[in-house]
């Protein structure tokens, strides 16, 4: 007879330090492989490799809070249905947050300073979000992934004409993105009033700011 022994209040928060730890500093590896497969890597300028490394430290923010936000909206989410998603939405985005980490190495720059903050802000308000029930937990999911998309977009069109590793690697992100927030939709997600998302565009467009350089 196998006995399970129920988690305790620390058993949680241990495994949340340790979802922390991984993204912020372990770079947990993917399972998906990476987009950018056998994509040749052409030489680029330095000032086209600084942008496109600015642009994939993004990115890879955008991926530590999407971490942050779906860890902390899985740890109080009520239906298990719910939870299930965002955790299958945060691994998938551990697949994002692997592969642009790879291409940052590749263009020889690294992720950004801010990235512990980053995480614990996001975690934060995916707390806030999953407290005011399941139907906002969706709906921010489906706004954040949404926004993501946008800024996608705007990187496939501003990354330098050479990049087509990056390039692969963003326009999967982009149909994982839009997939995740379908989902959401579906599941019930509740649309988010104003001014929810504008001021998530704001601290976007701020957090965009700081990461491209640091």
């Amino acid at each position: 007879m196998t006995i399970t022994r129920a988690h305790t209040p620390l058993d949680h928060l241990l495994t949340e330090a340790q979802r922390a730890l991984d993204t912020v500093f372990g770079n947990p590896p993917a399972m998906r492989p990476n987009p950018a497969g056998n994509t040749p890597e052409i030489t680029l300028e330095t000032h086209e490799r600084r942008h496109a490394a600015g642009l994939m430290r993004i990115n890879h923010v955008g991926e530590v809070c999407a971490q942050g936000l779906y860890f902390g909206q899985a740890a109080v989410a009520r239906d298990p249905a719910t939870r299930a998603h965002l955790l299958e939405a945060a691994q998938e985005e551990t697949d994002h947050l692997s592969w642009c980490a790879d291409r940052l190495r590749e263009l020889d720059s690294r992720p950004s300073l801010f990235n512990p903050l980053w995480y614990a802000g996001s975690y934060a308000i995916g707390t806030l979000a999953g407290l005011r029930g399941d139907g906002w937990n969706l709906g921010f999911v489906v706004e954040t992934e949404r926004q993501v998309e946008a800024h996608l977009d705007e990187h496939l069109e501003t990354l330098p004409p050479a990049d087509q590793r990056s390039r692969a690697i963003l326009r999967v992100m982009k149909a994982d993105e839009a997939r995740h927030a379908e989902h959401a939709e579906h599941a019930g997600a509740r649309v988010l009033p104003q001014p929810i998302p504008t001021v998530m565009a704001l601290a976007s467009k701020a957090m965009k700011t700081v990461a491209y350089r640091l």
